[in-house]
C-alpha cells in the first residue's frame, strides 16, 4: 500500500507491509531512493509514522545519497519466474566458488540451498549448510568471493568475533573494503 508523509516539509512516499513476522518496525531505502516500511502486524500505524519523524534526518539524506549513487550493477526485481530462471546457474556458480575459496580452510559444508531472498545474501546453519540468495549471479567476482568466504568461515566460527575475521582475511585480506563497498550500494 502506497502512503504519505510530510518529513521536514517535503512530501515523501513509502510502501507500507504489514507482516506477521515482523517482530519491531522497519524502514528501508532502497538503491533508487525509494522509502519503504514494514509494520508488525496488530501494530497501531500512528507508531511507525512517530518512528519515520524521528528518522527524518536519516531518512532524507540516505533518499538524496540513493538518488545521486549510479549502481555498479543492477539486481533483477525479485519475483519466481527470475529465481527459477537463474537458481541452477545460482548453484552451479556457488558450488564452484565454495570449492576453490575452501581450499584454503578445509571446511565441511553439508549441503548448499539456492534461495530467493529479499533481504539476505546468505546465511550458514549450525548443521553446515550454506544458502545463498540466487542472485549471487548478478554480483561482481569480488562481492561473490566475500559472501562465499563469509559463509564459509561461519562454518566454523558460528559468530562476527575477532576470529570469525581472522578467518575471513585468510582468504579476503581487504574485506572491510569490500564489506564496506558492498553494503553502501
Amino acid at each position: 500500500m502506497q502512503k504519505k508523509i510530510n518529513l521536514k516539509n517535503k512530501e515523501v512516499m513509502y510502501s507500507l507491509r504489514e507482516s506477521k513476522r515482523a517482530r519491531c518496525l522497519r524502514i528501508t531505502i532502497h538503491p533508487g531512493g525509494e522509502l519503504s516500511a514494514t509494520l508488525p502486524r496488530g501494530m497501531n500505524i500512528g507508531k511507525l509514522e512517530e518512528f519515520i519523524l524521528q528518522k527524518a534526518d536519516w531518512i532524507l539524506r540516505r533518499i538524496n545519497l540513493a538518488k545521486k549513487r549510479k549502481p555498479a550493477f543492477l539486481l533483477p526485481k525479485s519475483s519466481r519466474r527470475e529465481y527459477l530462471k537463474n537458481k541452477k546457474k545460482a548453484f552451479e556458480l556457488a558450488k564452484g566458488k565454495i570449492e576453490e575459496l575452501n581450499e584454503a580452510y578445509n571446511f565441511q559444508c553439508k549441503r548448499i540451498s539456492i534461495r530467493n531472498q529479499k533481504s539476505r545474501w546468505g546465511s550458514c546453519s549450525r548443521k553446515g549448510n550454506i544458502n545463498l540468495n540466487y542472485k549471487i549471479v548478478f554480483l561482481p567476482e569480488k562481492y561473490l568471493n566475500y559472501i562465499i568466504v563469509h559463509e564459509l568461515c561461519h562454518l566454523k566460527e558460528f559468530n562476527h568475533s575477532k576470529r570469525f575475521w581472522d578467518l575471513v582475511s585468510q582468504v579476503i585480506p581487504d574485506y572491510k573494503n569490500i564489506r564496506k563497498e558492498f553494503r553502501n550500494l
